[in-house]
């Protein structure tokens, strides 16, 4: 779609589109323009630019997107599956959920293909079976439930803590003691909002982690760290890492990891194990997952075997 702008010379972008396009609405070309599919004489253009009388104003609106995931075939590794949940090993950088930035190549959409559709609605339809997240470059176990009831009681579990989740975390830095525990409150970063931060109460919420150091690396004055967690707090771990002063090591948010003397390439956070109730038969169930190739080096100062 083309307009040429013959009058109201001086008006703002977005405010003559909605005057001229009446089946949009002003937010939805300020999303236009700002996704750059409004260009002004050829020109990727603002909301606020004003225009003048000559402009030739391109439009052109993408297909609609539909609000269902949709089933693609995306290899999954499986650690246990019945009819009434499945637990995962998921990989470091795939996103658990579609979210802006991630419309598909999900676990949900690998889930609904291999699932055929099965799962829990609880979660809506962008999260189908979905009871926990994991961070795109976290790895390790996952429980995704495929009915409403089997979803109701996992819930349950996580907001009781009665769910056991231990982590393998690879920290810049050797906390001090090398045990204990971290009992603060996290929310929102108030300045930088894509963070979260410890707050001072009654802000945020309680996170409770309790961590043991397991090795060291002196050479990069890196350790492995086991963290339990008590809370399933938004970024919880690497929050508590960092508030200990020693954040994970490949930790774009709340470290720079170009800086660091360890590097491994990726987020070095992995759910290594996951213990729960089965929903239908109350049996404790308990799974690990592999342990990435990049936890090496430290698995092999180890002092002792692993919990």
């Amino acid at each position: 779609m083309e307009i040429r702008v013959e009058s109201d010379a001086g008006t703002r972008l977005d405010a003559f589109l909605a005057s001229k396009i009446a089946e949009l609405s002003r937010s939805r070309l300020q999303e236009l323009i700002r996704e750059q599919f409004v260009l002004r004489n050829g020109e990727p253009a603002k909301p606020r630019d004003a225009v003048a009388i000559g402009d030739v104003l391109s439009i052109a609106i993408p297909e609609a997107v539909p609000d269902l995931a949709q089933p693609q075939d995306i290899p999954l590794s499986i650690l246990f599956e019945d009819e009434h949940l499945v637990v995962l090993d998921k990989e470091s950088g795939i996103v658990v959920h579609p979210a802006a930035g991630n419309p598909d190549g999900t676990l949900v959409n690998a889930l609904l293909h291999h699932c055929k559709g099965q799962l829990s609605g609880i979660g809506g339809v962008e999260r189908p079976g979905i009871v926990h997240r994991l961070d795109k470059d976290t790895s390790g176990c996952l429980v995704v439930a495929k009915n409403d009831a089997a979803h109701q009681s996992l819930s349950e579990q996580f907001a009781g803590r009665t769910m056991e989740k231990l982590y393998l975390a690879v920290a810049q830095g050797i906390p001090s003691p090398d045990r204990g525990t971290v009992f603060t409150h996290i929310g929102r970063h108030p300045v930088n909002r894509q963070k979260m931060a410890v707050v001072n109460p009654p802000g945020g919420k309680t996170a409770i982690t309790d961590y043991e150091v397991l090795s060291i690396d002196r050479s990069t004055a890196s350790s492995l760290v086991l963290c339990h967690l008590h809370t399933g707090r938004t970024h919880q771990i690497r929050v508590h890492l960092l508030h200990l002063g020693c954040p994970l090591v490949g930790d774009p948010i709340y470290a720079k990891p170009e800086r660091q003397k360890a590097r491994t390439g990726r987020l070095m956070l992995h759910a290594w194990r996951l213990a729960f109730d089965h929903p239908a038969t109350g049996l404790r169930m308990k799974f690990e997952a592999p342990i990435p190739p990049e936890y090496t080096p430290w698995l092999q100062m180890l002092e002792r075997p692993l919990p």
